[in-house]
């Protein structure tokens, strides 16, 4: 269908990222698929290397499974943030991610847990680094024709710590500034941080140097004060009703500095990364993964995501 339908074709599930383009006139498809009743679309598999989520699974689906939780409680955190609970239970994880808004939260996350983006068409499959896929508002590293299938994330370390962090305005508002932030402590200092921020700039912003300001070092006040200012020094924001450039650059920091300590408060003495699956196994290879739900069933990861024109 989506084939017949060409350029001017989109999926549609939750719709909570492309009818909002639409009424903006930033979107005008000719031709809608619904794609939200087919339950093989979605499921989460948490293995002991790697998580894998359809790309058609709910935030309350990502909320409600308690396996995700234990194995990376920080994307539940982040869920929980995302506008309202009838949102939730319809937006889903592939149209969040897909979709290119700087506003939305879970890009920043999928850069923060470097996660892969496996990648469909008819011609094939590809895997993307969400680190790589986006480009511009709104432009990402999509081809016409393909669509995310699912979202593979490195299984965080046991006893990490996690923490996102998000100012916003009132319920169900995008970020004025928000921040991610995940660290590994060992003896006291950290062996690896990962921190990424939302809504300051065209994309999600991958804070590599803010993170690198933290490794190998104790989580003292001048390292974290070192961290925060290079995390600031890579935002763009616009100035909108959420408040000036400058404030929502400071408030990006302060974001940060909030989720460092909260992340360190929650972590314990970090256990070796279990390692990753090759590229040539499973969903790393952008093969429909066989995915089971918390209530036992089982389907197979499927076609969704969003054609760019």
């Amino acid at each position: 269908m989506l084939a017949a339908g060409g350029e001017d074709a989109r999926p549609i599930a939750g719709g909570h990222s492309l009818i909002p383009m639409m009424k903006l006139r930033m979107a005008a498809p000719t031709t809608l698929i619904d794609i939200a009743s087919l339950d093989e679309l979605a499921g989460i598999a948490v293995g002991p290397a790697q998580i894998v989520i359809g790309a058609a699974t709910t935030q309350h689906d990502m909320i409600s499974s308690e396996d995700l939780f234990a194995a990376c409680p920080i994307i539940r955190e982040t869920a929980e943030m995302i506008a309202d609970p009838q949102v939730r239970y319809c937006g889903t994880l592939g149209g969040n991610v897909g979709n290119g808004d700087p506003g939305n939260d879970m890009p920043a996350l999928m850069q923060c847990l470097g996660a892969i983006y496996v990648c469909e068409s008819a011609s094939g499959s590809r895997e993307v680094s969400a680190r790589d896929f986006y480009q511009a508002a709104y432009f990402t590293a999509l081809q016409p024709g393909e669509m995310i299938t699912s979202v593979c994330i490195p299984r965080p370390a046991q006893g990490h710590g996690y923490a996102y962090c998000k100012l916003k305005r009132k319920i169900g508002d995008y970020a004025t500034a928000a921040a991610a932030v995940t660290l590994e402590l060992v003896g006291g200092s950290v062996r690896d941080a990962s921190i990424a921020l939302t809504n300051v700039a065209d994309t999600p912003l991958l804070a590599a140097e803010a993170a690198q300001q933290l490794i190998g070092a104790p989580l003292s006040e001048a390292t974290i004060t070192a961290a925060v200012a290079r995390a600031e020094a890579i935002t763009a924001p616009s100035a909108d009703g959420r408040g000036s450039a400058e404030y929502r650059t400071k408030m990006a920091g302060v974001m940060v500095r909030r989720a460092i300590a909260l992340a360190q408060s929650r972590a314990g003495e970090a256990q070796p990364k279990p390692a990753m699956p090759s590229s040539s196994s499973g969903a790393a290879a952008g093969s429909a993964p066989t995915q089971t739900n918390d209530d036992g069933g089982k389907g197979k990861g499927g076609f969704f995501g969003w054609l760019k024109s």
